[in-house]
């Protein structure tokens, strides 16, 4: 049983998450990334107010992938660790995490690499192992390693730090908070092909 769910939790961490590969700048009949709260739920479709204020419907088909983001402690962040994690570029050319995913060990090397992302202006997304830790005055500062190069990142102390857990289709209700990735139909209706959904009133950080 334990094998069969880390084989789940690869399938479903490599849909949700190997879509940071793509650029945030997206041209018609793209998927699309779409952050909010559930203000209605039914058998098959979800309305959201996502975070630009809108009100978009999302169709749930019945094989639809769902994850959970719960959080976790920043002491599970640590060297051997891999991660994903939205960051911004400070002057010095450190990265400065906006959110760090921990993922389970079944998922290590899903999106592996640095690349550009949509969470504010100017944020990027690194996957990548951690490969050294160093705490320091105004945080954790870790060296990321990865296919092609290293980053080295600094985790604030009020930077949320979650892990990918099980979730049925019962967790999508009204007021849970979501991140999909979806194309939205010649209807208005958007079709995801993947969503992760806050538990206990996470609002899902990437």
């Amino acid at each position: 049983m334990k094998a069969l769910f880390s084989r789940r939790l690869t399938a479903i961490g490599t849909l949700i998450f190997a879509i940071a590969a793509a650029s945030p700048a997206l041209a018609a009949g793209e998927s699309e990334h779409i952050r909010g709260m559930i203000t209605a739920a039914s058998g098959d479709s979800l309305t959201v107010k996502t975070r630009e204020g809108a009100s978009v419907m999302i169709a749930l088909p019945q094989k639809l992938r769902i994850s959970g983001l719960t959080k976790i402690d920043l002491a599970k962040v640590k060297k051997g660790s891999y991660i994903g994690t939205a960051a911004l570029k400070l002057d010095d050319g450190m990265l400065s995490a906006q959110e760090v995913l921990v993922f389970p060990p079944g998922m290590r090397g899903v999106g592996e690499g640095h690349r550009p992302w949509d969470l504010t202006p100017g944020s990027t997304m690194t996957n990548a192992n951690v490969d050294l830790v160093i705490d320091g005055v105004k945080g954790r500062v870790l060296t990321l390693g990865y296919k092609g190069g290293t980053q080295k990142v600094i985790i604030p102390p009020d930077t949320p730090i979650v892990t990918i857990v099980k979730a049925g289709r019962e967790k999508l209700a009204v007021g849970a908070h979501i991140f999909a990735v979806a194309k939205k139909g010649e209807d208005g209706v958007y079709m995801p092909m993947r969503i992760a959904v806050g538990l206990e009133g996470l609002v899902p950080p990437m």
